[in-house]
């Protein structure tokens, strides 16, 4: 799947491809107003924040450094039957943000299907779990105090203008779950600057980071954060843990009398080690991430017209003689040879209009479709997220 978004960040950051990712810090321009405003503006974060119905901590606010109570943008709507459901009161948070506040989505990729793209799209390059957050900050508002983030990110400035400090880390590499709490920033400072409209920054796990617009006057800046949380050789032996079950050696009581210091099991978990390898691991993570959410398809609704795999990584097609076999998010499906030019074109991560497809793979290609949204591969290709690909990703039939 190539995505505007992807080409864009690479070029700006001057890197090749996903194995730049944690290395070291990055700074950069995309070059692309249009790109910009087609990713996410002010008034479409807000219009998301209207129109569902969001709770602390995915929807939080900050005015003067401390998080606004919510209870003082929050209202609970009341239907003609008594039914309450709580919704951002939207006069209370236009009047903080025009004091000067900052708002946050958490992971707005749930809420808006171009964020929802834009994060497979990242995730197919990247091979890793990928989020997004959106922050709006108006006029002079602060931002988070100095912190450190345990995963890497790519920060993408969509609107105004806001001021950054990033420092090295403290600690190589820390995690959350770490043997060390590391919560003394270094002093040394490997940017500082400000952030405007299109520009770019990768901030490595561990680096300690600020934002503020607290000497920027009246204005305001959108930026988009995409966490990208990279498995670890802490990830792997974690696994390992659940593989080791499958041998009765590791289901006995540990003897307290074992003369031999455990010998059996750590030659038992050497014979594992060697088994089962890091890269075993990052290829099983990736085939059984379990299935994302997406709208169902019901032919009682709408004929099946186009359609786009919506699996959080790219589907594995094994060709033989005679079969050809498709494995992602935990299935496996095996099909007739003839199927592989239409599984290629399905499972591209692009949409798929199935009449122009057609014409391309051959008529079967309907067929497989029907195969492939019935196993939850592929989604039905609504205008909704149809929305998310316009302009940013380019049907598989063009």
């Amino acid at each position: 799947m190539e995505h505007r978004l992807i080409g864009a960040i690479e070029r700006a950051l001057e890197w090749s491809g996903p194995e730049e990712i944690g290395k070291s810090f990055a700074h950069g321009n995309m070059g692309d107003p249009a790109l910009v405003s087609r990713v996410l503006t002010p008034n479409r974060l807000l219009d998301i924040t209207m129109r569902r119905s969001l709770e602390r901590p995915q929807f939080r606010c900050f005015q003067k450094g401390d998080e606004v109570h919510p209870a003082v943008y929050y209202t609970d709507s009341v239907s003609p039957r008594g039914q309450s459901i709580p919704m951002v009161n939207m006069r209370s948070l236009g009047r903080l943000l025009d004091e000067g506040a900052t708002l946050i989505l958490d992971q707005a990729n749930v809420f808006d299907p171009t964020m929802e793209v834009a994060c497979r799209a990242l995730q197919w390059w990247s091979h890793e779990r990928v989020q997004v957050n959106a922050y709006l900050t108006t006029n002079e508002a602060a931002g988070f105090p100095l912190h450190w983030d345990d995963h890497d990110v790519v920060i993408v400035q969509l609107a105004g203008e806001k001021e950054w400090e990033v420092r090295g880390a403290s600690r190589p590499v820390p995690m959350y779950r770490d043997a060390d709490p590391n919560t003394t920033p270094t002093d040394e400072i490997v940017w500082a600057g400000v952030m405007r409209t299109g520009d770019v920054m990768h901030i490595p796990r561990g680096h300690w980071h600020q934002a503020t617009r607290t000497a920027s006057g009246s204005g305001r800046s959108l930026h988009v954060t995409f966490g990208i949380t990279k498995r670890t050789g802490a990830s792997w032996l974690a696994w390992l843990g659940d593989w080791c079950r499958e041998q009765e050696i590791f289901r006995r009581d540990l003897d307290r009398q074992d003369r031999t210091g455990g010998k059996g099991l750590a030659e038992a978990a050497a014979r594992l080690i060697d088994e089962r390898p890091p890269a075993d691991y990052l290829t099983a993570y990736e085939q059984a991430t379990a299935l994302p959410r997406h709208v169902p398809y019901l032919g009682i609704l709408a004929p099946l017209d186009a359609v786009v795999c919506t699996t959080h990584f790219p589907p594995r097609i094994h060709e033989n003689r005679e079969t050809v076999t498709v494995v992602a998010s935990g299935k496996r499906l095996t099909l007739a040879a003839e199927a592989a030019p239409a599984l290629r074109l399905l499972l591209s991560g692009r949409p798929v209009p199935l009449e122009r497809a057609a014409g391309l793979v051959g008529v079967e290609v309907a067929e497989v479709a029907e195969i492939l949204v019935k196993e939850e591969l592929c989604a039905v290709l609504t205008s909704e997220l149809s929305s998310g690909y316009t302009g940013l990703v380019m049907n598989a039939a063009s």
